[in-house]
């Protein structure tokens, strides 16, 4: 017997991880990708694995990428290019590895028009895995049998994000580099829109390669050789106190302050106010005050700051060691905002 629509959401609604997993009018466009969160679901450890930069291998002028039709556009002279007239699902070998390469140069890639939503999930795996091993998140909402997504989910019923943020406060920008906690953290990293508000819900993107430069040549050999614990504690405590998953223990590592690219060789802050948590070697007074100072010469740098805007079929492709980012919530409570990461691993961050 086949169940009516009505009839598979009721039995849907007595499993809050499913309630969205079947199309109608008022659920999100994609139901594939509602996010899931299996308690049961385990993951082992992370070990160290050797990682070669496709973009090392690249044609710098870029011929299997920026062909004849394809246009380009500059957003900022630092960080940011909107690229329209090729499809990223259509590329050869050698135009991802030109891809990684222009992603590192740009820092962040506007793709529209692309039809990388609809490929599957099993094609969109297949394509970013040519950037590295893919992250599966040890806490985030991912997709049933598919954790190497990351899903963004917000509407009328379900905000993890606020909750994560925190409700007693004056914004809700929360600037981060993703899982910048593990030993080897994301390199070359996708994202694209499933549902979106008609304004609103941008990204903002600053450039931690300016962010460096900005700073006095004296105060630049003063950040080098520093060290930096990243945490992921607070991400594994909040998940354990919503009873959600905790599919491997949460995990600190060092990596340097001021880290170097291993294929363009710029130098770039590798600080973040959201896992960035103390300087290793300095007393807590010291730590607090170089780190505020770092986060604020960040944060506060809009003129190496771009905002990333959708629209449908739009992809987001930015090089996670040179960049950091915020969602913005800027848009009604009502409105469903539905959007997937993919999250290739890259090198153990080489230090300046």
């Amino acid at each position: 017997m086949t169940l009516s629509v009505s009839d598979q959401r009721g039995s849907l609604d007595k499993d809050p991880i499913a309630k969205a997993a079947v199309k109608d009018a008022n659920g999100p466009s994609y139901p594939f990708y509602y996010p899931y969160f299996d308690a049961e679901e385990k993951f082992p450890p992370k070990e160290i694995f050797e990682f070669i930069d496709p973009g090392s291998r690249a044609d710098p002028a870029k011929p299997h990428l920026l062909t004849a039709n394809v246009t380009t556009k500059d957003i900022s002279p630092y960080i940011g290019t909107e690229v329209t007239g090729v499809q990223i699902s259509e590329l050869s070998k050698d135009g991802l590895d030109e891809l990684a390469l222009y992603t590192a140069e740009r820092q962040l890639l506007i793709f529209r028009d692309q039809d990388f939503k609809d490929l599957g999930a099993d094609r969109q795996i297949e394509i970013a895995k040519h950037f590295g091993p893919l992250d599966r998140h040890f806490t985030a909402g991912n997709v049933k049998g598919y954790p190497e997504f990351v899903v963004v989910y917000r509407d009328a019923d379900d905000d993890r994000f606020r909750g994560f943020v925190g409700s007693n406060k004056t914004n809700g920008t929360k600037w981060h580099s993703d899982v910048s906690y593990e030993q080897q953290p994301p390199g070359t990293t996708f994202f694209f829109i499933l549902d979106q508000p008609e304004t609103g819900g941008d990204t903002l993107f600053l450039s931690q390669v300016e962010a460096y430069k900005r700073l006095s040549p004296e105060f630049q050999k003063r950040l080098e050789g520093l060290r930096a614990v990243h945490s992921a504690v607070q991400y594994g405590e909040f998940s354990r106190k919503r009873r959600g998953p905790l599919r491997r223990e949460p995990v600190e590592t060092e990596h340097p302050l001021v880290r170097v690219h291993p294929v363009t060789g710029e130098k770039a802050l590798y600080v973040n106010p959201t896992f960035t948590t103390r300087i290793v070697g300095y007393k807590d007074e010291e730590s607090e005050y170089l780190l505020k100072f770092l986060f604020d010469h960040m944060t506060k740098g809009a003129d190496f700051q771009i905002r990333a805007s959708y629209r449908p079929g739009t992809v987001v492709v930015w090089d996670n060691r040179l960049t950091a980012h915020s969602a913005t919530g800027d848009f009604d409570n009502s409105i469903r905002r539905h959007a997937v990461r993919l999250t290739p691993l890259a090198e153990v961050p080489i230090p300046a």
